[in-house]
């Protein structure tokens, strides 16, 4: 039986942190295997990469969930007692929930709302001598977000929770200072929404019967039972934070607009290139580096053992750029995915959803449509200018983000060209 592969470091923590997104494909590389095992804060883990791999990881029968998310991700990112910390029925039945939110015409009302927020905010943007795009889409979304699931957003408010939902998923990653802004947002966050579901429980607040808010604070677990109050403000962060974490695609779109120029003429004459172009967007640029699990029981495969309780991450960065599913992965070619075979193993940007076939985030829709209503907004119905600024992909941090944040000037919409 081979033995898996080790990292030579004592401890690889401090190399994941310095390199998250090339980590584990670098090393795969180097070892000549698709898995190796390295010690991550002092935890022995088991690292792996390609869709060989992803097809393993997302087994239901060989992984949980519980345990494996690092504690530093669970009390920013996640949230203590969400659905990605389930496993079983108990993960099937709460991901029911989202699905639920995620109809056509709610979808349908979502991207109404979005596409009408940006006319209004390019109008904005035109009155101002520069603007930094990743910081206003987050505005942008925070507000189309709280719209669409319910919860109530007053304008003076507007600038606060969106720094707060921000930095749940900017600086979830980060050490020191921004970490525990991220720590500090998380708790104000999830008071903020707990207060929200109390008044829907009580009649305060009155959102629509199909909303968020309103479908979180009445759903019922397996037990029977209404979600506490935390749970539920989790639970509706887990649609807040994603939303407005849409703005790091977002803001790559434009950069690939700006980087691949033919892209731009591409969306203006091709009719049903946009879904090929934001496909492309979410596999080439680094959004979310990797996903954890643990192994359910001691199992075989090809050869190595997996012991019962071991930690397993899997590299979706290097999955989604594997040689061996993709020609020419460090190429922006959105006209691949013409030809994509719908495999849910090699192109996996947003991570998964549950561990079987089936495994897709309910988030990706939401994802998806944004993304196209925003992209089609940005290449058709408004020209900008782009001043001098570093627009180099800052992969040290996570997510990662042009150092810029992408800076636009003289914007102006096309029709008052």
């Amino acid at each position: 039986m081979p033995r898996i592969p080790r990292d030579q470091s004592f401890d690889s923590t401090l190399a994941l942190l310095f390199d998250p997104y090339g980590f584990v494909s670098k090393r795969c590389r180097r070892y000549g295997a698709d898995l190796f095992q390295a010690r991550l804060l002092l935890r022995p883990t088991i690292c792996m990469s390609g869709p060989e791999a992803a097809e393993l990881f997302y087994r239901r029968d060989l992984f949980v969930r519980r345990g494996a998310t690092p504690g530093r991700i669970q009390k920013t990112l996640f949230g203590r007692g969400g659905v990605q910390g389930l496993d079983g029925d108990a993960h099937r039945h709460r991901k029911q929930m989202f699905m639920s939110l995620m109809t056509p015409e709610r979808i349908d009302n979502l991207k109404e709302l979005t596409a009408g927020s940006w006319s209004v905010y390019a109008q904005s943007w035109a009155a101002k001598d520069r603007v930094v795009l990743y910081d206003e889409v987050q505005q942008l979304l925070t507000r189309v977000v709280c719209t669409w699931t319910g919860v109530p957003l007053p304008e003076p408010e507007a600038r606060r929770r969106t720094s707060e939902l921000t930095a749940l998923f900017d600086y979830a990653g980060s050490v020191g200072p921004r970490h525990w802004w991220s720590r500090l947002s998380r708790k104000r966050s999830e008071r903020w929404i707990e207060d929200v579901v109390e008044g829907v429980r009580a009649g305060r607040l009155d959102p629509p019967e199909d909303s968020a808010a309103r479908v979180i604070a009445t759903w019922r677990d397996l037990d029977g039972e209404p979600l506490s109050p935390r749970i539920a403000a989790v639970e509706l962060l887990n649609i807040l934070r994603p939303t407005v974490a849409v703005s790091v695609f977002i803001t790559f779109a434009a950069h690939a607009l700006h980087r691949f120029p033919a892209c731009r003429q591409m969306l203006q004459t091709e009719d049903g290139s946009v879904e090929h172009f934001v496909q492309e967007v979410r596999r080439f640029y680094p959004f979310f580096p990797a996903v954890m699990a643990r192994a359910r029981r001691n199992f075989e495969w090809n050869g190595y053992r997996f012991p019962r309780g071991r930690r397993v991450m899997l590299d979706l960065y290097g999955t989604n750029r594997d040689p061996r599913a993709w020609d020419a992965p460090e190429e922006f070619r959105p006209e691949r995915f013409q030809r994509w075979d719908g495999s849910p193993f090699n192109f996996i940007p947003q991570g998964g959803g549950d561990h079987d076939l089936n495994h897709r985030c309910p988030g990706e829709w939401i994802t998806i449509e944004l993304m196209k209503v925003s992209c089609e907004f940005l290449a058709n119905s408004m020209d900008y200018d782009m001043p001098d600024q570093d627009l180099e992909i800052d992969t040290r941090r996570v997510p990662a983000m042009p150092k810029s944040r992408f800076v636009m000037s003289n914007v102006r919409l096309r029709s008052e060209s």
